[in-house]
């Protein structure tokens, strides 16, 4: 079996690659940094590139195979990469490779950073715009992810006592009470399912933005897309929020603002009721910023 913190990649997989693409490739590793993240961005001898990924089991193979057909269909050319080929049996993924570099920790001017999230939620508009509705099936995986929301927030809620102001555990006791049902009034689209500023691309030379890695994406309730933006960046910058609404072309009801605030706090008491349990001080800091934050939220809303 292949190391999987190589940063080379295994024989077979480049073998494979090569075949699909014009003459030889070097590849270099440009994975994140934990072990199930294997994606490497080859070069040929006239500077055209592209990226091989393996993924990291046959279920996120399936649904980043899916994502990539939906984004070919709903986005334009240059929004997002394309694939080019994929093989089960490798579990690989070769694609096109874009202009720009990843958006998480770039420093960007403010009106820089406003355009670029007006233009992130005009790209999701796209993206949910061409989803159909679901299945049966679909809801009823819904159903139990929310419910299973609800249990871990009752968890949080018994585990944080003492650790948390009494609101931010009235929020997580609401998270539990809350959420099945509040999803359960709500439409199915289909997800791009991790829409943070890591999977945004920016051509800083042009200012266009793009989309990247679909192996979260699924059915799914429209604000589970809103969670990590409004758990790390809107309460401190509601320009951004307001920015990223207009490009998405609607504000949110009630009923999705209620369930957004609740996820994110169900998300927030995870990381710190994990970090107290092992010792963890990044998941402590990590759960108690999106708790302050989420209840910041709730007095401005």
């Amino acid at each position: 079996m292949t190391d999987p913190m190589t940063d080379s990649p295994p024989p077979g997989l480049l073998a494979w690659a090569a075949a699909h693409l014009p003459g030889p490739v070097t590849a270099a590793d440009c994975s994140w940094p934990r072990a199930t993240s294997r994606v490497w961005r080859l070069t040929g001898p006239d500077g055209g590139a592209a990226f091989v990924k393996i993924s990291p089991d046959d279920g996120a193979f399936t649904r980043e195979v899916t994502g990539y057909a939906h984004a070919s269909r709903s986005l334009a050319e240059g929004r997002a990469p394309r694939l080019l080929a994929s093989e089960p049996r490798l579990r690989a993924l070769l694609s096109t490779a874009l202009p720009g570099r990843v958006v998480r920790d770039l420093p960007l001017e403010r009106g820089v950073e406003q355009r670029l999230h007006e233009d992130a939620g005009r790209l999701l508009r796209h993206w949910h715009d061409r989803s159909d509705a679901g299945t049966a099936v679909h809801r009823a995986q819904v159903r139990e992810a929310m419910g299973a929301h609800a249990r871990e927030a009752a968890e949080c809620r018994e585990a944080l006592a003492g650790q948390v102001p009494d609101d931010v555990l009235s929020l997580v006791g609401a998270a539990a009470a809350e959420i099945p049902a509040l999803a359960d009034r709500l439409p199915l689209l289909f997800l791009h399912g991790d829409y943070a500023t890591r999977n945004w691309l920016i051509d800083t030379a042009t200012g266009r933005h793009a989309l990247i890695d679909f192996e979260r994406s699924r059915y799914g309730l429209v604000v589970e897309e809103f969670v990590w933006l409004l758990g790390a960046l809107w309460p401190e910058r509601p320009d951004l929020r307001e920015a990223f609404s207009t490009g998405y072309g609607r504000p949110l009801e009630p009923v999705e603002e209620r369930l957004l605030l609740l996820l994110t706090v169900r998300l927030g008491a995870s990381y710190l009721r994990t970090g107290l349990r092992e010792g963890r001080a990044d998941l402590q800091e990590r759960g108690r910023l999106a708790l302050a934050r989420a209840a910041v939220h709730r007095t401005r809303t």
